[in-house]
């Protein structure tokens, strides 16, 4: 009755409350919409449920973002720090259970004459068993499990968190290439342009009809374009690199799918429900584990004010004779200790303090990172829109510019315009196609950085955020 007696008391004990502040999500302000929005009341429906695929779907895009998913060293960086820290995790559990270590010795011992006398030599076999157990009396190894168990979360929310960034980096870097190709070939249509220009100008010289000023114009005009094709291609060839260190390759050339125009752009981005951001982004996820591992540290270092008690045991043997060991030479003993603070010289205070201390530093983190979430999801939303709007004029303009250069040439072939008007319009043309150019860019940029802002994905499993292209969904 005793024993179950005893045993009925320390299972109280052992499950009584942790010392130290419960977790509690802080106050956050969330507004009732986002700025930026298409519609002034806000939907649950989001751009970020919808997957990866399904944004981008250029089936060469796909193919690119997920070998990243798979080989990209910072996926892989990732899920290494997400097994260190589930290892961690494990490491805090352990406290709850009892150690046992084993040992054993062998020692040939001569005692001094005044012990005895004959002083023989003997030898002396030792082994024995060792048990200790710490009693979570006050939580101190709950609090410890909590902390270790939250910032193994925090590795997992970095890890998709990793993941959904790379895909936008991928199909970013993706757009920037072909935003590239398209200026080459803007620059080689154009050069090719002055250069009819200029056979033009100098057939007319040699007839007798032109001048050697429109000649060299038209030489210096196609100089100048053709400067930016060198240009162009090394800046391909560096985005390529970029893309290829990404995917976690060597440097190499990058396959090429839909061209920059042809990539589709929905007209409006769903932003869903402001208060959903807060579970759908894993980097505010991430933010959260971590305030809630600093909360639990607190726990810990106020657990360090209260005694600490152990209990052990010890069973073996000490014998001459090793047939002895677990005869008459075996011994047990079980006891239990009690270690509590008297003098620490304010240590704990100060480690209490200094836990209370990170506890609100993570805790600003975390607003901040809700606050900036909030952010990036309104530029982002209110660049798509305008960006539009941008890219309609600088089409009209380029319309115009054509329009131009087609009438200047009619003009001077008629004897109505001279060469200077001519080349004006083509000059003109030229920064206006890559005006055009660098707006759609911008506006595909700008759909990839929403899909991360917005937190995409977020529905995936793990094998759906790596499937293979062009399996089932």
């Amino acid at each position: 009755m005793k024993t179950q007696l005893v045993i009925l008391v320390v299972c109280a004990l052992v499950a009584g409350c942790a010392v130290g502040p419960d977790y509690k999500r802080p106050e956050l302000e969330v507004p009732a919409a986002i700025r930026g929005a298409a519609d002034s009341t806000a939907s649950a429906a989001s751009l970020a449920d919808q997957a990866w695929w399904e944004t981008f779907g250029d089936p060469t895009l796909q193919a690119l973002i997920e070998e990243a998913l798979r080989s990209g060293y910072d996926v892989r960086l990732a899920a290494w720090r997400v097994e260190e820290a589930r290892a961690n995790a494990g490491i805090a559990n352990s406290e709850f259970y009892p150690r046992i270590q084993a040992g054993g010795g062998w020692s040939r011992v001569r005692n001094s004459e005044f012990v005895d006398p004959r002083r023989t030599t003997d030898d002396v076999y030792n082994v024995q068993v060792g048990v200790s157990w710490e009693l979570d009396l006050w939580g101190r190894i709950r609090r410890l499990k909590e902390a270790a168990l939250a910032e193994y979360l925090a590795t997992e929310e970095a890890r998709r968190g990793v993941m959904l960034s790379l895909t936008a980096d991928v199909a970013r870097s993706y757009f920037q290439l072909r935003a590239l190709d398209f200026q080459l070939e803007i620059a080689q249509r154009t050069t090719e342009t002055f250069a009819s220009t200029h056979d033009l100008f100098n057939r007319r010289l040699e007839t007798g009809l032109g001048s050697s000023l429109e000649v060299s114009s038209a030489a210096a005009s196609q100089a100048r374009t053709a400067a930016n094709i060198p240009d162009l291609e090394r800046q391909i060839a560096a985005q390529e690199n970029l893309l290829a260190f990404l995917l976690g390759r060597t440097p190499s050339p990058i396959a090429r799918g839909a061209a920059l125009n042809d990539h589709l752009l929905p007209p409006d981005i769903p932003a869903g429900l402001p208060s959903d951001l807060l579970r759908r982004r894993p980097d505010l996820r991430q933010a959260e584990q971590e305030l809630i591992a600093a909360n639990a540290e607190v726990g810990v270092a106020f657990a360090e004010y209260f005694p600490r008690i152990s209990l052990t045991g010890v069973f073996g043997g000490l014998s001459p004779q090793v047939s002895d060991l677990f005869g008459p030479g075996k011994a047990w003993s079980v006891g239990a200790a009690i270690a509590t603070p008297v003098i620490q010289g304010r240590r704990i205070g100060h480690e209490h303090r200094a836990a209370i201390a990170r506890w609100e530093q993570a805790k600003v983190l975390y607003e901040r990172s809700v606050n900036n979430a909030f952010a990036e999801v309104s530029t982002a939303l209110v660049a798509y829109d305008k960006l539009a709007e941008v890219e309609k004029q600088n089409a009209d303009a380029v319309v115009a510019y054509r329009d131009a250069v087609d009438l200047a040439n009619k003009r001077y072939l008629s004897g109505l315009a001279d060469y200077l008007e001519v080349l004006a319009v083509q000059q003109q043309l030229f920064p206006a196609e890559n005006a055009l150019a660098q707006t759609r860019y911008e506006r595909l940029a700008t759909l990839a950085e929403l899909y991360r802002a917005l937190g995409g994905g977020w529905l995936l499993t793990d094998p759906q955020w790596t499937r293979e292209v062009g399996s089932g969904d």
